[in-house]
Parts: structure tokens; sequence; C-alpha cells
């Protein structure tokens, strides 16, 4: 399955970046070499908020958070969505995903967050977990 324009959330972000093996880091990989990164001015600043956080002090140094929104911020295409007062989900707080989705024209939103998931798709975009989305570029449902 191809996805040009892809959204993950901040929770697969992190995840990958702590368990470089996981489900998460190989589709944060395949994303990087195969489809552009979309963030929006709100999804980046919670990644920044939520990397710098004491509890992820032992698993990654200074440098590897600088890196990480580093690199991520050199690749990524950002996106500002109009304002918008819809709501898509039971935890308003995840709309932005959708919303930036929506306005970059994405074709996923991978995430782990059951608020998202459980809605499986909105106008076209597919919502689903790392795993769904490695299954469906493998040519599995």
């Amino acid at each position: 399955m191809k996805a040009d324009h892809v959204v993950i959330d901040t929770n697969v972000l992190i995840s990958a970046a702590l368990a470089p093996a996981s489900a998460p880091a190989r589709f944060v990989d395949w994303a990087l070499a195969h489809a552009t990164l979309l963030f929006s001015p709100s999804t980046f600043e919670e990644l920044q908020t939520r990397l710098w956080r004491p509890k992820f002090d032992r698993y990654l140094t200074l440098e590897q958070r600088q890196a990480i929104l580093h690199d991520l911020g050199a690749v990524a295409l950002c996106v500002t969505p109009a304002s918008s007062a819809r709501v898509f989900s039971r935890d308003p707080d995840d709309d932005k995903f959708i919303h930036l989705a929506l306005a970059g024209n994405a074709a996923w939103i991978v995430t782990g967050d059951q608020d998202l998931l459980i809605l499986e798709a909105v106008e076209g975009v597919q919502i689903v977990t790392p795993v769904q989305a490695l299954n469906r570029l493998a040519g599995g449902s």
C-alpha cells in the first residue's frame, strides 16, 4: 500500500525512539524512507514537550532528543490546518492529528491512541496502529 503523506502520533514517535526494534520504530523508518511525514506547529510542539519530560531522562540523552527533533523537523512537511471547531475524537486534544491529516491529504494517521483508533477512518484517512500499518504495507489486512 502506498502512503504519500502520513501523520504519526506523538506516542508512536516516542515509542520508536525508546525501542528501536519495535513496530513503531519499523514503521517510522519506513515512513521516513517512503512517505512524507506531516507535522503541524501544535503536533511538533507536543512532541517537543513530551520528549523533554524527566521520565525519559534515563532512556534518551539530551543529544538524542535534540537529534530526534532536528532530524524529524528537517524531513517533515509542516502544514498549518485552518482553524476548525470540528470535533471528531472523544478526546478533543487528539483532533489536531485529524485536522493535520485532512489539511495535508494524509493517507494514514498511525497511532496507539484508542481515542483515535476507535474512529478507524475520518473522511478517507485511515487510522491504524503501527502493526496494522506494517501489515498493510506487507500486503496483509
